[in-house]
């Protein structure tokens, strides 16, 4: 606990800008798992009476309202607070199976290379070819809607980059000295994996799964928006921006206020992986 507070005031003296991300998204993460307690009603709730009414301090607004309804009537805070649910449980569990697979796949492929360096790099290689929106795409087609199918049509190409880096960054520190002494003190290969090379090697791969994780939830809205995320009875931002794209003219918040949340998440992300990578990192590491 005292080495995260000492942490903690590290950012705030070195990396304000990332505190304040850092601070957004718990806010994020709190709504989401606090969503039911903090939704004025039900997200798939319908009052037909009170279809596309405004947010707070617009003509027409409803008190119990607050970010207005969409064209069923329905409370678009509610929804928007189950959304996040969806979209930061989609962005955290592929970032997790991702740099789990990618890390020790590419931790024996830098460390023993040869074939199995060989065969895991051809296949790496094939994945990025693909673009990653339409890779998900066709996933998703096979696969069908869903949570866990949508988790997993995006895992299935983002462990790459992980790999990638998990493997370059042990290729390069099983060159090194430390290394070479164990391997002379007789330390099992899986030993040197686990206690020497991969401690050296997890700040970058920390930072990598930060900066992913908005990438992940951008990916996330955009299968929704296009129909090919989770089912429809269930919301999700993407899905919201879709649903309020034809009345952009007459009740703009339906799609402005879920992509106003994207967005603030996803910078929020990027912000508080860029300052992760130069408070983890020692080789960019200044004072």
């Amino acid at each position: 606990m005292a080495s995260l507070w000492q942490f903690l005031k590290r950012m705030i003296r070195r990396q304000p800008l990332s505190f304040v991300g850092l601070l957004v998204v718990l806010a994020y993460l709190l709504a989401a798992i606090f969503a039911p307690w903090l939704a004025p009603a039900a997200p798939d709730e319908i009052a037909l009476s009170e279809r596309l009414r405004p947010p707070l301090g617009f003509e027409g607004a409803l008190p119990h309202r607050p970010l207005g309804t969409d064209m069923l009537g329905q409370d678009i805070l509610s929804r928007l607070l189950y959304g996040a649910r969806i979209s930061i449980a989609v962005g955290t569990g592929t970032v997790a199976i991702s740099l789990t697979v990618g890390t020790v796949l590419g931790t024996l492929a830098g460390y023993y290379r040869g074939w199995l360096d060989q065969v895991l790099s051809r296949i790496a290689d094939l994945l990025m070819a693909f673009p990653y929106l339409l890779f998900a795409i066709l996933m998703m087609g096979i696969l069908g809607p869903g949570l866990l199918n949508l988790t997993l049509a995006l895992t299935f190409k983002a462990w790459v980059e992980f790999f990638r880096v998990a493997r370059g960054e042990t290729l390069s520190e099983a060159q090194k000295e430390y290394v070479e002494a164990a391997r002379a003190c007789g330390a099992a290969p899986w030993r040197i994996l686990v206690r020497h090379i991969l401690p050296n090697i997890a700040h970058t791969l920390a930072v990598i799964a930060t900066l992913r994780l908005g990438y992940m939830i951008i990916m996330e809205a955009s299968l929704s928006f296009l129909g090919l995320g989770v089912p429809s009875n269930m919301p999700a931002w993407g899905s919201m921006v879709a649903t309020g794209r034809d009345y952009l003219l007459d009740a703009w918040w339906v799609s402005t206020v879920p992509g106003l949340a994207i967005l603030l998440l996803v910078v929020s992300i990027n912000v508080l992986g860029e300052g992760l990578r130069d408070l983890l990192d020692p080789r960019l590491r200044s004072g």
